[in-house]
């Protein structure tokens, strides 16, 4: 099945997909519909993605390449070099870019009255006012290094702000360097009665460098950042001598900070020596070398709208939104016998989580449930749930928590909620040998009148009560006697080390899922035109999925995917994807949640899922895809994709070359879908969405195609 993809001409490389993504993430920091400090999120939204980016798929690709691994990329015929020779100029083109719109919102946002300052900008009192705070907030904090024969060269920490300077003292050139401590904040209001103006920190160890290098004169200076691979595998057999795996992951999370740097960032251009004596040290060239023009700390970005002054923030931000209460539930009765009698599907973030966390609660107080099993990969920072888990725990029941330690970048987060799990009693298991366990799903059983009865929780997104309010996922609790039966099965089959455990209802990878996707698709190939396919994921890069689709497009079956970020399948493709669609929505929210649909009418099949269309999920993860079958359910997804095929403001069309463009299609009237969804909740939907459950629309891709071709035939 699997075959030399890119010589088929419809795919393209995941790396560079995964560059345009992020560059869709920039453009929302440019679009003048979006308020100016969301815009101003986005900036750093694209910054952390890119920084992400380098780090684990950058720092795969360095490894081979360093290996001299000339595997070419399946889908693209492009070795880990020529990927990388790629990758580092089309990079360092976003961060010009990013640059740019930075210091376009910086100057918007100056005549709104938010005032991002240099020190140079600051007016008597306010620089009165900072040196007052430099010298006793700042100053003590610091610790400047020297580099000579009595002192090596640090160990730049991954992401951490440096100044970093060459200073001649005591007749002799040294080079310096001086970490911006943890501990400050990124940014310092300054006292204003009319405006908020504010200045950058990491600003202040460059203004009073003369200060920090007393009796030194300094002959260059400049802030720095370095990024490190993430890539480290705690399968390693470098690490097989840890016998506790709590302990070898903290040895993972330790060994990560000497990882080999694949990008330096410098807030300016260093001069020739400086240059040379940073490659040399860092093992790095010019390639690997980016000058930045915005702050290295973008994250104030997130906490500036509660600093500014509440008057202050009309049209500055989105109008606030609570997410609702699912209407399906009554809050003033016990949640448990409710989902007993009927499905209840949750669409995060339009609908709260607090269904969820508080059904947990009353599990945790009841004296009839003697069990509550979940699994685990991402929890907010200071979690309920975890609050909870370890109540019911304290109270006799039998909790068994399935944590993934292996959570890239949330290790130490779950590392110690593991422990104090343990602590409270919680039988707590960490996952398997080369697999992560990336599924979702809770499962509360109840002894009454001696009988079991359960109920179950499966979610697309993550038990995480932070970024239920940022992502779109939907949650399903159901009773389902299929479904419990399986979900039964899946926590024995974990807590044993069972990985081949056999389903009824559930698809389960890495034995199930991927065999009865490609099944699925399969069927609808058989019907030809008659046949269809939606798919809402954040990723495609499946080679088998991929082939079967492109099979299925030229059998006629039409094809529509919804797919947030890396896309490796090339839709219009005359010949071989011509009847395949693939949109992108990027917005307010981030949209997350797995959806499958294969056929129409009472043939059809839906699921909702954990698992995107990648190799790693199908194959080397716990995932799970369930079915839904209540027709309540099944009408509110129908709607909620309804809803995400009608937008023709926020989605963008993915061409034959790669390319995200706007929607080309005549607009009566704008629509965007996260506004039209939290809009629904209150009972007003716009015409323009059209209903996909009554037939499934033909894919209009080449309509738009055509419209744009005729427009710009240079772009494609």
């Amino acid at each position: 099945m699997i075959r030399d993809l890119y010589k088929e001409g419809y795919t393209q490389n995941r790396e560079l997909s995964w560059l345009h993504f992020d560059d869709r993430c920039l453009n929302e920091a440019k679009d003048e519909t979006v308020p100016l400090l969301e815009r101003l999120k986005f900036v750093s939204i694209y910054t952390s993605n890119l920084n992400e980016f380098f780090r684990v798929r950058v720092g795969s690709l360095y490894d081979m390449a360093k290996a001299s691994v000339t595997k070419v990329d399946n889908k693209s015929g492009l070795t880990p070099r020529e990927q990388l020779n790629a990758i580092y100029p089309a990079a360092k083109r976003g961060c010009r870019k990013r640059d740019k719109v930075f210091a376009d919102l910086r100057k918007k946002l100056n005549k709104a009255g938010v005032e991002d300052l240099s020190l140079l900008e600051c007016d008597k009192d306010e620089m009165k006012f900072i040196r007052k705070y430099f010298r006793s907030q700042v100053a003590p904090l610091l610790t400047p290094q020297i580099v000579d024969a009595r002192h090596p060269f640090p160990n730049l920490q991954n992401n951490a702000v440096y100044v970093a300077a060459i200073i001649k003292y005591r007749n002799r050139s040294v080079f310096s360097f001086v970490p911006m401590p943890e501990a400050l904040p990124a940014i310092i209001v300054l006292p204003h009665k009319k405006k908020f103006r504010f200045v950058h920190t990491e600003d202040l160890l460059l203004y009073y460098a003369d200060e920090i290098f007393k009796d030194a004169q300094i002959q260059e200076i400049m802030k720095i950042s370095v990024h490190r691979s993430a890539y480290i595998d705690v399968d390693d057999e470098a690490f097989d001598d840890i016998t506790d795996y709590r302990k070898k992951m903290l040895k993972v999370l330790k060994e990560r900070r000497k990882m080999h740097v694949i990008r330096l960032v410098c807030s300016k251009k260093p001069g020739k020596e400086f240059k040379k004596y940073l490659h040399a040290n860092l093992s790095i060239g010019d390639r690997e070398t980016f000058v930045c023009n915005v702050p290295m700390n973008l994250k104030y970005t997130f906490g500036l709208e509660k600093m500014i002054p509440e008057e202050m923030r009309d049209g500055l931000v989105y109008p606030e939104y609570v997410p609702k209460l699912s209407p399906s539930l009554n809050y003033k009765r016990k949640l448990f016998p409710q989902i007993q009698k009927k499905n209840v599907l949750m669409n995060y973030p339009y609908e709260s989580m607090e269904p969820f966390l508080q059904l947990v609660k009353e599990a945790a107080a009841d004296p009839a449930v003697v069990s509550i099993k979940i699994t685990i990969y991402r929890l907010a920072s200071h979690a309920k749930l975890v609050d909870y888990l370890c109540q019911a725990s304290e109270n006799g029941k039998e909790v068994e928590v399935l944590i993934e330690l292996k959570a890239r970048f949330d290790e130490q987060n779950n590392i110690d909620y593991s422990e104090r799990l343990e602590d409270a009693g919680c039988h707590v298991i960490y996952g398997f040998e080369n697999y992560k366990v990336h599924s979702k799903i809770c499962l509360i059983t109840k002894m009454e009148k001696g009988h079991p009865s359960h109920c179950a929780l499966i979610s697309t997104g993550n038990f995480n009560e932070n970024t239920a309010k940022q992502y779109t996922d939907l949650a399903y609790m159901t009773a389902d006697p299929k479904v419990i039966k399986d979900a039964v099965a899946f926590f024995q089959n974990m807590s044993i080390g069972k990985l081949d455990g056999s389903y009824q209802t559930l698809l389960v990878a890495p034995v199930s899922l991927k065999s009865t996707l490609i099944e699925l698709i399969e069927k609808e190939t058989e019907k030809k035109d008659k046949g269809y396919i939606f798919a809402k994921v954040n990723s495609i890069t499946d080679e088998e999925i991929i082939v079967k689709l492109k099979e299925a497009s030229c059998a006629g079956v039409k094809i529509t995917l919804l797919v947030r970020g890396i896309c490796c399948i090339l839709p219009g493709v005359p010949g071989k994807t011509e009847n395949i669609e693939v949109r992108q929505i990027v917005g307010r929210y981030l949209e997350h949640s797995r959806i499958y649909i294969f056929g129409t009418g009472r043939s059809e099949k839906m699921y909702i899922s954990s698992a995107d269309f990648m190799t790693r999920n199908t194959e080397r993860r716990v995932e799970i895809a369930c079915p839904v079958t209540d027709e309540e359910s099944r009408a509110k997804i129908h709607t909620y994709v309804d809803v995400c095929l009608s937008d023709n403001t926020k989605v963008r069309i993915l061409f034959p070359n790669g390319r995200y463009h706007k929607y080309a299609g005549e607009i009566t009237e704008p629509v965007i879908a996260q506004d039209v969804i939290m809009a629904s909740t209150k009972g007003t939907v716009p015409q323009a969405v059209q209903s996909t459950a009554a037939k499934p629309a033909a894919t209009v891709f080449p309509t738009v195609y055509k419209q744009k071709k005729k427009k710009s035939r240079k772009e494609v």
